[in-house]
């Protein structure tokens, strides 16, 4: 479902005064540009529902010297963006790669640092509870979603160009700095807090860019360039597991440094937004809490926020996990995290393809199911009486959480303008990455104090209101009909 189906929406950013022109000057110009407007969307429905259907378009030329023939332009030349999308072609499939780069070090870092808070609690924090380790990543996760409210807009009105260099910028000197933290508030400083607030320019900006490329099939590229995430988190532990013994903490860290530079430095040269910013997208407010008037938003939001306790939870305290509540060899965090995000990587992509073939919220409905029964069946009663057991789940974990992070923006792009993405982006992750700052502590003092069972039930009954929350979504989208046989 798309949220401008209804023209008259697309009215509202019109120039002050505009409409009575149109009504004074030009008696049948509005009605013209709603029908028009009307035809666009009725052709982009059927293409929907039609793959082999192509919307076609009736331009009409402008009246010289009308400033109704103006606006009657400007208009239509709004819904046309809406309509060319090029769904592929060097210069798109480059920006997928840019962002793929992108992701590699930012959020590939966020899903991968549950093996470094282990390591700090063995190491430099040993001293300190599970929990209070826990707040390390929590701050650096819930500032890198949570500052999208701000990094969302200001995409919208200035381009990916410099916010994507100075993030960058700010990441390298973070973890060049990090191999020198030796105390909690440091890391806490370095980590928490410069991480957050440069991370969150990356990943919101790399997400946002792709968005400006594809529509048809967005699933699929957001889910390509999301695979970059799952890259990092495979290869992030596995180099630490090998230098850590071999070079010591610090040049550890310092060769992630390395890895990230030539990363970032690709993907700020192929990273490039299509939609030029508008004079109407810098006049709006850069915070825009109306927009979680549309239930289905909401009601999506909330489900995100679900997702995040979970996805986030499990990857911070799975090392902490086979460490504390089972007697599994030492070096099996590395290896959970690792196998976790290689399958994830072929959840961002395969469920990203089915889902442009049957529906972006069907598709995540299908693997949400698919996550919470397989928690239900193996983390819950084997997670620690049994290593295979453990690393099935994970694997299997970690292609169903994958989907989630694939599917959501594209999710969220089905109920906004592509221009508008970043700001609809950052406004959802600003509440569901609440979730982050608490959900890592949280676990953590679940499982040395209750038990992991019962962290695993927590979890588990989390999914579960988040899955309810979504299926009231996916009513919403439907436009509040009980229809399971329909593409959304």
């Amino acid at each position: 479902m798309d949220a401008v189906a209804n023209p008259a929406v697309q009215l509202q950013d019109m120039p002050p005064g505009a409409m009575e022109v149109l009504s004074n000057g030009e008696p049948n110009a509005l009605e013209r540009t709603i029908s028009r407007l009307s035809r666009r969307v009725s052709a982009r429905t059927d293409k929907n529902n039609h793959a082999t259907e192509v919307p076609v378009r009736e331009p009409t030329p402008p009246r010289p010297g009308g400033v109704g023939g103006v606006v009657d332009e400007e208009i239509a030349e709004e819904a046309d963006s809406e309509d060319d999308f090029p769904e592929g072609g060097l210069r798109a499939w480059l920006v997928v790669l840019g962002a793929w780069l992108m992701l590699l070090p930012s959020f590939g870092f966020m899903v991968a640092i549950g093996t470094l808070q282990d390591y700090w609690h063995q190491h430099q924090l040993s001293d300190y509870a599970a929990r209070d380790v826990g707040w390390i990543p929590s701050v650096f996760v819930y500032l890198t979603l949570g500052l999208g409210l701000w990094v969302g807009p200001l995409f919208d009105r200035y381009g990916p160009r410099w916010i994507a260099l100075v993030g960058s910028t700010g990441y390298i000197v973070m973890i060049f700095l990090l191999a020198e933290c030796k105390t909690f508030w440091q890391m806490i400083l370095c980590v928490g807090v410069l991480g957050g607030l440069t991370g969150a320019m990356l990943t919101c900006t790399s997400l946002a860019a792709v968005a400006h490329w594809f529509k048809t099939r967005r699933a699929l590229a957001q889910g390509i360039a999301m695979a970059g995430s799952s890259a990092g988190g495979f290869s992030i532990p596995l180099v630490l597991k090998s230098t850590f013994p071999a070079y010591g903490y610090a040049w550890s860290i310092r060769i992630l440094g390395f890895m990230f530079l030539v990363c970032l430095v690709i993907s700020n040269i192929l990273l490039k937004a299509r939609f030029p910013p508008t004079a109407a997208a810098k006049n709006k407010a850069i915070i825009s809490l109306h927009i979680f008037g549309d239930l289905r938003f909401s009601l999506f939001t909330i489900s995100v926020f679900g997702f995040e306790v979970v996805l986030f939870g499990g990857l911070g305290i799975l090392p902490t996990y086979a460490t504390v509540s089972t007697d599994f060899p030492p070096e099996t965090g590395f290896y959970l995290i690792a196998v976790l995000n290689a399958v994830s990587c072929l959840g961002r992509i395969l469920p990203g393809y089915l889902a442009d073939k049957i529906g972006r919220f069907n598709t995540l409905l299908i693997m949400i199911v698919f996550t919470l029964i397989f928690m239900l069946a193996l983390w819950l009663p084997l997670g620690t009486k049994s290593l295979p057991a453990l690393y099935a789940f994970a694997a299997l974990f970690g292609f169903g959480t994958g989907s989630w992070m694939a599917l959501t923006p594209a999710c969220v792009g089905q109920l906004c303008r592509a221009d508008e993405f970043g700001r609809y982006y950052g406004s959802m992750y600003f509440v569901a990455s609440l979730a982050t700052l608490v959900c890592i502590p949280i676990s953590g003092e679940l499982v040395q104090t209750v038990g992991p069972e019962a962290m695993v039930g927590f979890f588990c009954c989390i999914l579960a209101l988040s899955l309810v929350s979504f299926v009231f979504s996916r009513w919403a989208c439907l436009g509040r009909r009980w229809v399971l046989r329909e593409m959304v």
